[in-house]
């Protein structure tokens, strides 16, 4: 049985990930942690009491975290003084929250994903495969969320220019096209193109329980590591090699 924590508890994803937990019985919610004058502070759920009081991070085995950079920052020092485990799927971190994400590792095993989604993950690979052999190709990415979603671009996204980049293809995150529309989940598409051929993959969320899903089977493999460190979701889905 898995102990599981969840901030963000009210938000869409937290209640995703609330939802799909209770269909699989190796779970058991431990705290559902909301930001502070949230309406839902003090309600019921079964035994837990919804609370924006982070000592409640104590109770569980494996704290899923979708909030904001800010909340982030804060669960990591409860994290690191209780020894828990963490799957972190919030975006929109800076290279100094990134820093402080990887010292806690050194403490604590934590997945850090931009996208918990297992299609998501093979998209980067394929992505990354593309990229190897694509030589000289010209690439342009464009991603599409809700209009609800803060951070542009979007982290999926960055991560996609990263793989490139990483192939020694030229794509600047600054050239990422982000729109902002409706309610879409998220769209993400990369053109690799040169004056012969034209590749396009895309990959299109239809829902947010691929990614609840993706992090609840984040929680499962983090729950059984012993090692303190910083993995991500190709470590979870054997996607390394």
């Amino acid at each position: 049985m898995i102990k599981l924590g969840i901030t963000g508890f009210c938000g869409k994803m937290g209640q995703r990930i609330y939802a799909l937990s209770l269909h699989d019985k190796i779970f058991s919610l431990a705290a559902a942690i909301e930001r502070s004058g949230h309406p839902d502070i003090g309600k019921k759920i079964g035994s837990v009491t919804i609370s924006d009081n982070r000592e409640e991070i104590k109770k569980c085995d494996c704290l899923v975290d979708f909030t904001a950079p800010a909340a982030t920052m804060a669960n990591l020092v409860y994290l690191v003084q209780y020894k828990k485990c963490a799957v972190i799927g919030t975006t929109g971190i800076d290279p100094a929250g990134q820093k402080k994400i990887k010292d806690a590792a050194k403490k604590i095993p934590i997945i850090f994903s931009p996208n918990m989604s297992i299609g998501v993950n093979v998209f980067f690979k394929l992505i990354g495969k593309a990229s190897e052999k694509l030589n000289g190709y010209s690439v342009s990415i464009e991603e599409a969320h809700h209009i609800h979603k803060k951070d542009a671009p979007s982290g999926t996204a960055k991560q996609m220019a990263k793989i490139v980049q990483e192939k020694e293809l030229s794509v600047k995150t600054e050239d990422i096209r982000s729109i902002r529309k409706g309610e879409i989940v998220g769209d993400h598409r990369i053109v690799f193109e040169s004056a012969v051929d034209t590749i396009e993959i895309f990959h299109s969320a239809k829902t947010r329980d691929i990614f609840a899903s993706g992090a609840l089977t984040a929680a499962v493999w983090i729950s059984k590591k012993k090692t303190n460190g910083l993995y991500s979701m190709h470590d979870v889905l054997g996607l390394n090699d």
